[in-house]
């Protein structure tokens, strides 16, 4: 049986853009490691694209947060650094317009996972969010998330988002 791993959101407009921050940055290392190891052992590995278009400042996040971020096909979309190239075709790819991807539910509802693993940007959002999502969609597959592959521009929000995960029975590893 596979396991999986989920990257969320490892975009450059994230990490080195218009909503980059420097802890970010940081995770690109242990991302490439853990895609690696999932590669080697012949497990599913899939990628979540925080996706906007020209009109992102009228939609209901733009206005709660009006910073134009990851417009489709900008080079803020793209994924960021070494990430970019560790992305195989068989990988399976979610644009998604807001936090949580409702196709990467339908994606996994049914699926029969080992365990489901998250890393990415940003915890308090998109992470905690898709997390929650492969809970719900696999109950009975352990779903982790490894401290040391996520991040938040907010120390607090962060470790509150680590918090809440592990209420919600998400393992949360290398804290």
């Amino acid at each position: 049986m596979k396991k999986l791993l989920i990257v969320v959101d490892y975009q450059n407009d994230f990490v080195v853009g218009t909503l980059g921050f420097p802890k970010a940055v940081e995770l690109e290392q242990n991302i490439t490691s853990k895609i690696t190891k999932y590669r080697n052992n012949g497990d599913d590995i899939v990628f979540t694209f925080d996706t906007h278009t020209d009109d992102y400042l009228h939609t209901q996040e733009g206005m709660n947060l009006p910073i134009e971020h990851c417009i489709q096909a900008s080079d803020g979309w793209n994924l960021y650094g070494s990430i970019a190239f560790f992305k195989e075709q068989q990988d399976v790819c979610f644009s998604k317009e807001t936090f949580g991807s409702s196709e990467l539910f339908f994606h996994l509802n049914g699926k029969d996972y080992k365990s489901i693993e998250l890393v990415g940007v940003v915890s308090n959002i998109c992470v905690i969010s898709n997390a929650i999502l492969a809970k719900t969609a696999l109950p009975q597959v352990p779903v982790m998330v490894d401290a040391s592959c996520v991040a938040s521009n907010d120390d607090a929000l962060n470790d509150a988002a680590l918090d809440v995960m592990a209420s919600l029975q998400i393992k949360i590893s290398n804290r």
